[in-house]
């Protein structure tokens, strides 16, 4: 059956039917608080978190309970809070222009996952959850769930800051019909060229059998650059302040066969209406994924004919191993030929039955010299006993 491949499936989100403390209970105390608190327990909860979890089965019909302690929850949320502050704050007061070129920011107008950036950017085929709407739609059909989570991305040397979330629910009918709905507000460079954008999107998928699935995900586009240009405030070169340049609707599309549940491949198609703009490029990509449960190796690679005077090809690997079913250890390459850049990643997951931490970071070795740091969590809402589920969902 589909759902006992599921539940062989790396990185798995979900656990025991626990209760978990009220927001107000995990975030009474003041951030303040808790930054004071991240320094006397990091050596014991390891900061981090994990976009995946390998279900706590012992048979096909047995499941080992595991018991969460109220204040285990309590203090790792409060942990991974404080961190989001420290490394946060500091890079948000922008007081200049970046000195990077806008391409480095605007990162092909994609959106990525703590896991994507501490890949490398290739989960194409071994993707599921949030991350499956924001690379390959297909892949939100290939595990029963139903995941809500947030996340953040930051760019200190390009100026870009972005925040979103997503939801992902593959449980909505007995067929197998995934759903997503997610949007993301993006602002680059807001004392040079100050380009604004909002990505909404809401995806399908559908599996068809238990090795092939495929996915389709509708995404409504705006854009505005209301910053100065090379000749400073001028009209000919400052874009047009307070009007849309982009405003549209495109397509993502993505297939993912499996013929073996350790072993996937998938090929994915983006911005398929073709816009003619280097702020949203036409692209495809393929992908290859292999995972034992504890440990994955993934690579792909995406072309893209937009941005460049002639088409140009990103090239992305990665691994991850998963310790003591908690702790997801993620590092990943990534080769941009349009960039000229080499860039190295890494990240830590902590997974919890019932939410998941990540926190992730890219660094730009060759070419242009940049950090990324992307952060997030994801609740899952089918652990708890708020979303239904069929009876072989674990």
């Amino acid at each position: 059956m589909r759902a006992e491949q599921a539940r062989q499936l790396h990185l798995r989100e979900w656990g025991p039917e626990d209760s978990v403390p009220s927001l107000g209970s995990v975030f009474g105390d003041s951030c303040g608080s808790a930054s004071g608190q991240l320094a006397r327990t990091s050596a014991i909860h390891p900061h981090p978190s994990l976009t995946t979890l390998r279900a706590h089965v012992v048979s096909p019909t047995v499941k080992r309970q595991v018991s969460v302690p109220h204040h285990a929850i309590t203090v790792s949320l409060r942990v991974f809070v404080s961190a989001l502050v420290i490394l946060g704050l500091p890079t948000l007061a922008f007081a200049e222009p970046s000195p990077l070129m806008p391409e480095v920011g605007h990162n092909y107008g994609e959106h990525e996952t703590p896991r994507m950036t501490a890949l490398g950017g290739p989960t194409r085929a071994g993707s599921n959850s949030l991350t499956a709407l924001y690379s390959n739609p297909a892949n939100m059909a290939a595990a029963q769930l139903y995941h809500v989570g947030a996340f953040g991305q930051i760019y200190p040397e390009a100026r870009r800051q972005s925040y979103g979330g997503a939801i992902v629910d593959s449980l909505i009918s007995s067929s197998g019909l995934a759903g997503g709905l997610g949007g993301v507000w993006t602002l680059q460079d807001p004392d040079g060229i100050r380009r604004e954008w909002m990505d909404l999107r809401f995806g399908l998928a559908m599996p068809i059998g238990d090795v092939f699935f495929m996915g389709l995900t509708a995404k409504y586009i705006t854009l505005q650059q209301n910053g100065n240009g090379p000749l400073g405030a001028s009209e000919a070169s400052g874009g047009l302040a307070g009007t849309n340049i982009i405003q549209t609707l495109t397509f993502d599309a993505g297939v993912t066969l499996r013929p073996i549940k350790e072993f996937s491949i998938a090929v994915t198609g983006h911005n398929l209406t073709n816009a003619e703009t280097t702020l949203l490029p036409l692209m495809g990509g393929i992908g290859m994924a292999y995972n034992t449960g504890e440990f994955g190796l993934s690579g792909d690679a995406s072309l893209e004919s937009r941005t460049y005077e002639a088409a140009r090809v990103r090239v992305n690997a990665g691994g991850e191993v998963l310790l003591a079913d908690r702790v997801a250890l993620r590092g990943g390459y990534r080769f941009d030929q349009g960039l000229e850049s080499h860039a190295v990643s890494g990240g830590l997951g902590y997974v919890d039955p019932k939410y998941a931490l990540d926190v992730a970071l890219r660094r730009g070795v060759a070419g242009p010299g940049y950090f990324a740091v992307v952060f997030g969590f994801t609740i899952h809402i089918e652990s708890m006993g708020l979303g239904s589920s069929s009876p072989d969902a674990y």
